[in-house]
């Protein structure tokens, strides 16, 4: 039998996976355990996962020997002194062996099915590196939850239509290193990968768990250091961040669901004004020279994600709406418009599956839908149907006629002692889209 080794065929589906680690005993384990458990498809494999831990303190490297001990894809490289992440990366460039590479930060928790996602871009010739979707595990209920959750669901928004990826991405082994003085290692690679004529992929389907900053001080380190970094890779690599825009963030904002009620409204002003600040200072760093690869720590980010990440969600509430119901209600008459309600009902039922509790509101031209699983599920199972019903003529009549109406929907995600649906939908929403169907 060939060896998977001297089979060039399969060894082209094989990954290495680099965690870079600098006191990460709080995660790590949980971290690995989420990377190793991922099942993939179509041949290809984890060849093996390189931990490199940078100047460690703490349990960090005791834990990694463990599982290495256990398990022969584990590798761990031990360095005595920390240098920062980008040095970090390039051990890992260095040291990996197979043709497709994935980085993943020592804090996070890799969703089932997430890697196997990334992984199946690279069928394409044409796509050199592929992000994940980022989702915090932070509570929403708080000022910073929020912020925190606004500045990632802004990154998915921006990012399905303009690549911006990071936390946990995926590239083709053709970047000999990334600079070392880069506080943003995966736009530089990004770069990188752009500038060699690759494609840039981000699939929403490959989420990742994160914890963002629980304080003030630790968002505005943070926000101040990232965007530093966006600054000096635009002005170095020639390449610029599609969050770098005000206006592309502006676009971004319209529909995210942010200014639902007063509260949220007040909540992303704020959030706002933060990320005003850390701009501004982070400009101040740049025009004074101040390096920013060997960060300060943020501790409230450091804590256990995967408690959070694996909380218990029984469901959610998923409300579609037809925009101008009332306006098509008078042009094309009150059993038309019942039976395209009742048409957007099918679609909902027939895309979230079996699971799902669908009920319609006639006289308003809402679908309301009841499902399980985490928010994060609910919100691409909706826009699942978005697209379905975009793709979709809607027939209401014997004649023929095609109805192009506006859907439009918000997630509504309950713990488990949720407020009724009556009290929730109006100051619970965390995302809303819309889209138009198609008329032909």
């Amino acid at each position: 039998m060939t060896s998977r080794a001297a089979d060039p065929a399969a060894r082209a589906r094989d990954c290495s996976v680099g965690v870079m680690a600098y006191n990460e005993e709080a995660n790590i384990a949980d971290s690995l355990a989420s990377i190793t458990a991922q099942q993939l498809t179509g041949g290809r494999r984890v060849a093996e996962l390189i931990v490199v831990a940078s100047g460690c303190e703490d349990k960090t490297c005791a834990i990694v020997a463990d599982i290495a001990s256990h398990d022969s894809r584990v590798r761990l490289i031990e360095e005595p002194r920390r240098q920062g992440k980008a040095a970090a990366i390039n051990v890992f460039i260095d040291a990996a062996r197979s043709p497709l590479l994935v980085l993943v930060s020592a804090d996070l928790l890799v969703k089932d099915g997430a890697l196997d996602a990334l992984l199946s871009h690279f069928d394409d010739p044409a796509v050199g590196m592929v992000g994940g979707h980022p989702t915090p595990v932070n509570d929403e209920a708080t000022f910073l939850g929020h912020a925190v959750h606004l500045q990632w669901r802004l990154h998915d928004r921006i990012s399905v239509k303009s690549p911006k990826l990071g936390e946990m991405v995926a590239f083709r082994s053709v970047v000999p290193s990334i600079p070392l003085d880069t506080a943003v290692d995966e736009l530089s690679l990004q770069a990188i990968v752009g500038q060699l004529g690759y494609r840039l992929v981000y699939d929403p389907r490959a989420v990742v768990y994160n914890r963002g900053p629980a304080t003030v001080a630790d968002f505005m380190r943070q926000r101040r250091r990232i965007y530093a970094g966006h600054l000096r890779v635009r002005r170095r690599q020639g390449y610029s961040a599609p969050t770098m825009s005000p206006w592309v963030i502006a676009r971004a904002l319209r529909g995210s669901g942010s200014f639902a009620t007063p509260k949220a409204a007040l909540r992303t002003v704020g959030t706002i004004l933060l990320e005003v600040c850390a701009r501004a200072l982070g400009t101040y760093d740049v025009m004074r020279r101040r390096q920013g690869h060997m960060w300060e720590i943020s501790p409230s980010t450091k804590q256990h994600v995967s408690a959070d990440a694996n909380a218990d969600h029984p469901h959610n509430v998923a409300v579609f709406h037809i925009v101008d119901f009332h306006r098509q209600r008078l042009e094309v008459g009150a059993h038309a418009s019942r039976q395209l309600t009742r048409r957007v009902a099918d679609h909902v039922r027939q895309d979230f599956g079996a699971a799902a509790i669908v009920s319609i509101i006639q006289q308003t031209g809402t679908v309301i839908a009841t499902l399980p699983g985490n928010r994060a599920d609910a919100d691409l199972a909706a826009r699942k149907v978005v697209r379905s019903f975009e793709s979709t003529p809607v027939r209401l009549n014997e004649n023929g006629a095609v109805a192009p109406p506006t859907l439009a929907y918000v997630i509504v995600a309950f713990p488990s002692a949720g407020p009724s649906l009556a009290t929730a939908i109006p100051g619970q929403a965390h995302h809303s889209d819309r889209a138009r169907t198609a008329a032909s």
